[in-house]
C-alpha cells in the first residue's frame, strides 16, 4: 500500500505537469524575468550555475567536445555552439517533485539511518539526472537541428524526472527502507520494543 501511494503521487504530479507544461513553456520567459529581480536568483546564477557548467564540461571534454563557459557566465559554448544557462535549467522542478514524493514515501516507522540513506541517494540521484539531462540537451544542440533540443528541453525532460523517481522509490522500498515492527513477548507479558526488520 505504501508503494502504491508513492507511485500514485508521482503519477498525479506527472499529470499536473502535463496539464501546466504548455502554460509554463509559453510564459517561461515572463517567469524568468520576474524571478531575475529576486536576490536569490543572483546568488544561484553566480554560484550554482557556473559550478554545474564545469561539471558538464568535465563530462563532455573526455568525449572530444570543446567546452567553455561564456565570459559573462550566463551560458556555455560547446564546439562553437552557444547555449544560455540559467537557474531555470538546473532542474529545480525535479527537486520540488522529489521533495513532494518524500512527504508521501517516508511516512512510516523507518530506521533513521535508512531514511538518511534514502534521502542522500535521492538528492544525489536527482542532481546527476539533471546534469545528464543537460548534457544530453547539449549533445542534441551540437549535432541536430534546434527543434530536437527544444522538444527535449521543454517537454521530454519532465518524463526523465518521472522515470528517475519511479526507479528511486522502487530501489528504496526494495533494498533500503524496511518498516519497524513491534512484536509481543509472551514472557514479559507486554509489547517488547525490540525492532525486528520487516
Amino acid at each position: 500500500m505504501k508503494q502504491k501511494s508513492v507511485f500514485l503521487a508521482i503519477l498525479i504530479c506527472f499529470s499536473l505537469i502535463l496539464v501546466v507544461l504548455p502554460f509554463l513553456v509559453t510564459f517561461n520567459d515572463v517567469l524568468t524575468k520576474i524571478l531575475e529581480r529576486n536576490l536569490l536568483y543572483g546568488w544561484i546564477q553566480a554560484s550554482i550555475v557556473p559550478l554545474e557548467a564545469k561539471v558538464m564540461g568535465a563530462i563532455l571534454i573526455p568525449f572530444g567536445y570543446r567546452f567553455g563557459v561564456a565570459q559573462n557566465a550566463d551560458g556555455i559554448v560547446v564546439n562553437g555552439v552557444y547555449m544560455g544557462l540559467t537557474w531555470n535549467c538546473l532542474g529545480w522542478q525535479s527537486l520540488v517533485l522529489f521533495l513532494v514524493t518524500l512527504l508521501v514515501g517516508l511516512r512510516g516507522k523507518y530506521k533513521k539511518l535508512a531514511i538518511f540513506e534514502a534521502v542522500g541517494i535521492g538528492v544525489l540521484g536527482t542532481f546527476w539526472v539533471n546534469i545528464l539531462r543537460m548534457v544530453f540537451t547539449i549533445v542534441l544542440a551540437v549535432h541536430l537541428p534546434a527543434v530536437f533540443r527544444i522538444v527535449f528541453h521543454d517537454y521530454l525532460a519532465a518524463i526523465v524526472t518521472i522515470i528517475w523517481l519511479f526507479f528511486f522509490w522502487w530501489f528504496c522500498y526494495s533494498f533500503i527502507l524496511r518498516e519497524k515492527k513491534l512484536y509481543y513477548d509472551k514472557k514479559l507479558g507486554r509489547e517488547n520494543q525490540k525492532v525486528v526488520q520487516g
